[in-house]
């Protein structure tokens, strides 16, 4: 198979001919299909179901001689803080244990900063003549959306195989307006980068201009993979902690792909100094999370052990998922030299790259033809890709004879958008 850009105009020509038939025939099928989101599939929620089973006896409401029906317990139970302390690598003293949702805890605490500071601000954030927020890119387009709607600037960081540019993380810290950085450490949404162990040292060796400079890191798939054996992880607090800067980070985590997404328990993790400060800020807003949903996750998961055990069989379904999309893209587009990507070991997506100015064009040519996936540009600040090239694609919600037929029309799009830019 010839690459698109060695092919003479002719031959180019005589191609889109041929694949512009193949997606007329693809668009025919009046395909629905939705791969927009990281969601877990059906085959995966049916696995943790038996969750609901649990918390029938009365003892079953009693933790650590806590009645987890009622109201206390601020920061979570102590079982629940123990169970992610071990999962993270952190001491159970450090872990706020909240709802279903890591996004909201995340929310929280830039909301908090905006209206009263953080613990080391000079003022509350709202009174700043500038906020500027660090976002490595590509990256999690709802991270970029909380801070967008508070109106900071959104600095975008370039991501290396190592992780965030470094260098260029060290230059922008010098300006007091920086408040912060977004981090997904291990199995970097859309990437699937692990960070290296040189960028986490020089990550918490930071020495902002900001007193209240924040990373804020998302370790959303610190126990995904999904191929190969567990990677352990360092300990972002401990690493800030040696560093001498102890306060600089908040950590979260949840179980959205554990358990159940809308059912599941999440957390921060930060110093204890951080979480006196922001207990304090949050006893005026909630009495606590919900402890039952709490001690039913402990119940079910246990332990690190039991959790990872329960990790592998989530693996079993999403392997073939990502092999399916690599296998394919390598048979199909590999040869043609008009797209790129990674094939990641854990997570929940695949970054491509497609060849330059045809993301928009390829996923509108996708739509058209029944597969919806995430928005060209939403894997950069303000959505807006300079490159029009990245394309997310998260394999886990449809079953995998649905994914070979979006990801034959995905190929197909591709192909027809490269030749259009290519021009024929």
């Amino acid at each position: 198979m010839t690459a698109y850009p060695k092919m003479s105009a002719e031959e180019r020509k005589a191609e889109y001919a041929r694949v512009s038939r193949e997606y007329e025939e693809l668009k025919a099928r009046g395909l629905n299909l939705n791969m927009a989101r990281g969601k877990p599939g059906k085959a995966q929620l049916d696995l943790v179901s038996d969750i609901f089973q649990l918390m029938q006896r009365p003892e079953d409401y009693v933790s650590d001689g806590i009645d987890v029906r009622n109201y206390g317990e601020l920061p979570g139970l102590p079982a629940a803080r123990r169970l992610f302390a071990e999962i993270l690598g952190c001491r159970p003293e450090q872990v706020f244990v909240g709802g279903n949702a890591s996004l909201q805890l995340m929310y929280d605490t830039i909301s908090k900063a905006y209206t009263h500071g953080l613990l080391h601000s000079p003022r509350p954030w709202c009174r700043e003549p500038a906020v500027k927020f660090l976002c490595p890119a590509p990256g999690y387009d709802r991270h970029f959306k909380i801070t967008e709607s508070f109106g900071f600037e959104l600095v975008t960081i370039p991501m290396t195989d190592a992780g965030p540019d470094m260098d260029a993380v060290e230059a922008a810290v010098r300006d007091p307006a920086v408040k912060g950085i977004w981090c997904v450490p291990k199995y970097s949404n859309p990437d699937g980068i692990i960070y290296s162990d040189e960028t986490i040292r020089r990550m918490a060796a930071l020495k902002p201009a900001a007193p209240d400079f924040t990373i804020m890191w998302d370790n959303a798939y610190c126990i995904h993979e999904f191929e190969g054996d567990y990677v352990e992880f360092p300990d972002i607090l401990s690493a800030c902690e040696q560093a001498g800067s102890p306060d600089m980070v908040f950590e979260f985590a949840s179980t959205s792909k554990v358990t159940l997404p809308g059912g599941g328990i999440s957390c921060f993790a930060c110093s204890q100094a951080n979480l006196a400060y922001m207990e304090k800020l949050m006893s005026i807003q909630i009495m606590s999370f919900d402890k039952v949903n709490q001690q039913r996750h402990v119940l079910y998961l246990q332990d690190k052990a039991h959790t990872l055990a329960l990790m592998k069989k989530h693996a079993v379904i999403m392997g073939p998922k990502f092999r399916c999309v690599v296998e394919s893209l390598d048979r199909e587009i590999a040869p043609l030299e008009i797209a790129s990507w990674r094939w990641p070991k854990g997570g929940y997506f695949i970054s491509l790259y497609a060849m330059p100015g045809t993301a928009k064009r390829t996923l509108e040519l996708c739509k058209a033809a029944g597969v919806t996936m995430t928005d060209a540009g939403a894997t950069f600040p303000y959505g807006k890709d300079p490159q029009d090239s990245n394309i997310r694609i998260a394999p886990s919600l449809p079953p995998v004879e649905e994914l070979e037929q979006a990801i034959a029309v995905l190929c197909t799009c591709l192909k027809l958008s490269a030749l259009e830019e290519l021009g024929v």
